[in-house]
């Protein structure tokens, strides 16, 4: 190529920095010299950088081949910027009008374009193939490479079409470039784009400033709602796998005070835009969304991604966390996980292909050992990204900070490996595990082995097990996946050297989400009421009842006080979200009940739980306006029930809650025309004189069931609740 370039000096021309980050000099050295470069780069690597820099200086347009339409305008946008010249750079996609692609093809001819960003749609347009095959193209660029392959978590069949439109274009030199590509993914880039040979560039995919965090997923929202307290003011992602939980989530967070906004693609492209700029400016610091959100997204100081719901492919959570601390501050990558959310992704494959729904699965399997391991997260992670991860402890994610116990499982390992062999390596973890635990099923029964010597011989352990010893021989190399035949499990030659001569090791108990308590992973509060503190409240209660001449249960029922020995509410806004308690029993009765356990609060230094009450969205008696204003109007309430579309017993079961609560309603003139004046005042009396709870059952055992029906005793307690209560 003649006399060497100066990099750093057209590095320091074209952006501004005085040097490169990791092997980015290296990658276009690569490109300078003509050759095939296959870049694999974590997020926030730097990758864009790699051909931006050599279009710049070779001559000729480099086509950037990218599916991302809004990315292509931030890049161009960025790359005009940088130049001061906006014919520099160009893209070309079907948003454009035709007077606009006419100005980008003209740039091109004119040699003032040197870079010209297309989607891989407008790539296969027949009058673009023409247009490009009578200009000079200096190299071609696959961003986002890894849409290529059925095994990448964003496959695009339209990008299995690249290599043919190359060619009938003219072939010049090839770039691909993905964050987030396993061994098996690279293999079918590869191939698919006829760059065997190309030189690999590989940075490290560890992203050591990142916490790792698989939690249970109990009361999601309720955590989700602690960890943002405690990191008020922090940007944070919080990815769910549908709109519908996206627009529910945000909307609860906002109700809780945090400043949070929704993003999806099924939004209009003002708000979505208007919202994640909102985020970008620091105008909220929460952004609820599908994974529509983050491609691109260039915030670095993102503190919190958080995964609502699992992700189905660990692809796309690297991919996802990888958006926290990329300034390499502090990142926390928490995950709720639970298995009924991987049953649910599994039915949604449902229908598709059967090649499709295979990898799928096999993808899935993916996450759900990594959620389930107990071993070190980064390990697990960077040896599905073909990475290997010598230290013996991350101290930066949960399985490290909080290790699981530990037994000795040399034989167990050596049975695992001579199982494998056995059955000529030609079975995945799904085969093995039940065969050895003598689970027999239809597959197993078709090959025969349930008649195989070692049918059952791990019988004393289940499926579970047998498959936590699979997950923690892969990591170490003892066992392999087969690239071709994704899953296949192949014994290594370090796992043939164990069996010839076992030696110690150990297996670590794997996590079991669905039966963990909420608080002993959470770490905060306490899930069960305080005895000394509810004796202290019915005290109370009985105290304000005497002096008021009303019935303890008219004050707040017992499972109001058993809330509030648990929630430890020491404001009036924080015993209004107690069950039972509205704004109206708050006010009237509520001062002398939050001054109590605030002073029991501090004599006995409670750490109270931070999330203590959620405040939902929705009231649980979702129609209590309707039904209120009907009252007002003095409906027939067997209308009202009737207009809502319930039967009269759960209707008084609504206004039972509305009045429970601390609403006044007044039903005389209903109770007036179903019952005569004797009823009506024996009932009230009772409740007034008599009763020592509000408890039906007991009503109707004093009243005389043969005298009274429950519905009308329920409706004068209702009337008695609401004169005498509110």
């Amino acid at each position: 190529m003649g006399k060497k370039i100066d990099l750093s000096a057209h590095l320091k021309r074209y952006f501004g920095f005085d040097t490169f980050k990791g092997n980015q000099e290296e990658v276009i050295e690569n490109v300078l010299k003509g050759n095939d470069t296959f870049v694999l780069m974590p997020t926030g690597g730097g990758k864009s950088l790699c051909y931006q820099l050599p279009s710049l200086i070779l001559s000729g347009t480099a086509i950037i081949i990218s599916p991302l339409i809004a990315l292509m305008k931030n890049q161009v946008d960025a790359i005009r910027n940088i130049s001061g010249d906006d014919s520099v750079a160009h893209y070309l996609n079907s948003s454009l009008t035709k007077t606009a692609i006419t100005k980008v093809k003209e740039d091109i001819v004119d040699g003032k374009t040197k870079l010209l960003y297309v989607a891989p749609e407008s790539l296969t347009k027949e009058e673009n193939i023409e247009f490009l095959k009578s200009v000079e193209i200096s190299f071609y660029a696959v961003d986002e490479a890894h849409c290529i392959s059925e095994w990448g978590h964003d496959f695009r069949p339209e990008y299995r079409r690249i290599r043919p439109i190359i060619e009938e274009i003219g072939t010049k030199p090839l770039m691909a470039l993905t964050a987030t590509a396993t061994p098996k993914v690279q293999s079918d880039i590869q191939k698919s784009l006829g760059m065997v040979k190309s030189m690999v560039f590989k940075s490290s995919f560890n992203r050591p400033n990142l916490y790792y965090d698989v939690r249970a997923k109990k009361d999601a929202t309720k955590q989700i709602i602690k960890i943002l307290k405690e990191n008020v003011g922090k940007s944070g992602i919080i990815y769910c796998l549908s709109r519908k939980k996206v627009e529910e989530l945000a909307e609860v967070l906002q109700v809780n005070g945090i400043k949070a906004r929704p993003y999806h693609a099924g939004m209009d492209a003002a708000t979505r835009a208007g919202n994640q700029d909102a985020f970008l400016m620091e105008d909220c610091d929460v952004i609820v969304a599908t994974i529509a959100f983050g491609m691109g997204i260039d915030k670095p100081d993102v503190r919190l991604v958080m995964h609502y719901d699992i992700p189905k492919s660990l692809e796309g959570y690297y991919q996802e966390t990888g958006r926290a601390g990329r300034d390499g501050g502090e990142g926390r990558c928490i995950t709720f996980y639970s298995y009924k959310d991987i049953q649910k992704l599994e039915k949604f494959m449902q229908g598709k292909p059967i090649a499709e729904q295979e990898i799928g699965k096999q993808l899935l399997l993916e996450t759900v050992s990594y959620a389930e391991s107990s071993i070190c997260r980064r390990k697990i992670l960077l040896h599905y990204f073909g990475e290997k991860h010598d230290e013996d402890c991350c101290d930066t994610c949960d399985n490290c900070v909080h290790p699981k116990e530990q037994h000795e499982g040399q034989d167990n390992v050596a049975l695992m490996i001579k199982t494998i062999l056995e059955l000529k390596e030609r079975f995945k973890a799904d085969y093995i595990s039940p065969f050895l635990a003598g689970k027999s099923n239809s597959v197993i029964k078709t090959y025969k082995h349930d008649e195989h010597e070692l049918f059952g011989a791990g019988k004393e352990k289940d499926e579970k097990y047998w498959n936590a010893v699979i997950r923690q021989l892969l990591v170490p190399g003892l066992l392999v996946k087969e690239i071709e035949n994704y899953g296949i499990l192949k014994v290594s030659d370090l796992g043939k050297e164990f069996l010839a001569k076992p030696r110690s090791f150990f297996i670590t108990q794997e996590h079991d989400f669905e039966s963990v308590d909420i608080e002993e992973k959470s770490g905060g509060g306490t899930a069960s009421v305080d005895p000394q503190l509810l004796s202290m409240l019915k005290d109370l209660r009985k105290k304000i009842s005497k002096r008021k001449n009303l019935p303890p249960f008219v004050i707040f029922q017992d499972p109001s006080l058993e809330a509030m020995a648990i929630h430890y509410p020491i404001s009036l806004e924080e015993l209004n979200n107690i069950p039972g308690v509205g704004s109206g029993k708050a006010k009237r009765f509520g001062k002398e009940f939050v001054d109590l356990i605030k002073k029991h609060v501090d004599d006995n230094e409670i750490e109270r739980p931070v999330d203590l009450v959620v405040k939902s969205v929705a009231n649980k008696s979702k129609n209590k306006i309707s039904i209120i204003q009907s009252i007002d109007r003095q409906i027939n309430l067997t209308d009202i029930a009737s207009s809502q579309g319930i039967d009269m017993e759960e209707f008084i079961t609504e206004l039972e809650s509305i009045v429970y609560s601390g609403t006044r309603v007044n039903i005389d003139y209903y109770i007036d025309q179903v019952m005569d004046e004797d009823t009506k005042d024996d009932i009230f009396d009772y409740f007034k004189e008599d009763a020592e709870s509000d408890d039906i059952g007991s009503a109707l055992e004093e009243l005389g069931e043969e005298y009274y029906s429950e519905e009308n005793v329920r409706l004068v307690r209702i009337k008695f609740l609401s004169e005498v209560g509110n």
